[in-house]
C-alpha cells in the first residue's frame, strides 16, 4: 500500500493516517524534481523510493515536501512549516532554481545552511542528506565552478552525507528528459531514485 505522503501549503501534516505517524519518516525537501513536475506523481523519484521501502517491508513513510519553482530562499522560509513533524531522515534538494536564475551563490549558501541550522536545532537527530546539484557552462566558468563546489563545501562543514550530483546518469540527456532538457521523465526519475537509495538505504537498515 502506498504511504507517501504529499504535503502543500494547504495540506496539514495532522491529516496523516495513524498508521504513517507510527513509521519513522524520510522528508524530500525540494524544487520540481523531488516533487516531480511532469510526470505522474506515482512516478516520482519519491514515490519509487517509497515502493522500494515497501517492498523491503522496513517502516519509514516518505513525505514528498517538493515545490516547483523553489529556491533556497523559499525553502529557508517554507522550513518551519515542513518541521512540524519530525523527520527521521532529510533529503535537502534545493538551489538549481538558483543557479538557473544566476543568483549570487552566496545567497543560496547561506539560505541552505539556515534550513541545515533550523533541522538540526529542532531535531538533533534527524539525519541530512544533502543532494547536490549543477548547472550548465552557460552561465560561465566561474559561476559553473563556484556552483559546483558549494555542495560538497556545506556537507563537510556541517558533517553531512552528500549525493554528489542528484542527476547523474540523466542530467543532459535528451532520453531521460523532458522536452524542457530540465525536469527528468518517468524514465529520468528511476535513475534519480537509484542514485538516491545508494545513499539511503545503508542508512534505512542501520535505523
Amino acid at each position: 500500500m502506498m504511504k507517501i505522503i504529499y504535503t502543500t501549503f494547504f495540506l496539514l501534516i495532522g491529516t496523516m493516517s495513524v498508521s504513517a505517524q507510527d513509521d519513522k519518516s524520510i522528508l524530500f525537501f525540494g524544487d520540481s524534481i523531488t516533487a516531480g513536475y511532469g510526470v505522474d506523481q506515482g512516478e516520482a523519484f519519491p514515490a519509487i523510493i517509497q515502493n522500494k521501502i515497501d517492498s523491503l517491508g522496513l517502516s519509514f513513510t516518505v513525505i514528498n515536501a517538493g515545490l516547483s519553482g523553489e529556491t533556497s530562499a523559499g525553502g529557508a522560509r517554507r522550513i518551519d512549516w515542513v518541521l512540524q513533524r519530525k523527520p527521521d531522515i532529510m533529503i535537502l534538494e534545493l538551489g538549481g532554481n538558483d543557479g538557473l536564475r544566476g543568483i549570487d551563490l552566496t545567497s543560496t549558501k547561506e539560505n541552505l545552511q539556515t534550513i541545515i541550522d533550523k533541522t538540526q536545532a529542532k531535531y538533533p537527530e534527524t539525519i541530512i542528506i544533502l543532494a547536490g546539484m549543477q548547472v550548465p557552462p552557460n552561465l560561465g566558468i566561474e559561476y559553473t565552478k563556484e556552483f559546483r563546489t558549494l555542495y560538497p563545501d556545506l556537507a563537510e562543514e556541517n558533517d553531512l552525507m552528500l549525493i554528489p550530483f542528484i542527476l547523474e546518469r540523466v542530467g543532459g540527456l535528451e532520453k531521460y528528459n523532458q522536452p524542457d532538457q530540465i525536469h527528468p521523465n518517468a524514465a529520468g526519475h528511476k535513475l534519480v531514485a537509484e542514485t538516491v537509495w545508494e545513499t539511503l538505504y545503508p542508512i534505512l537498515v542501520k535505523n
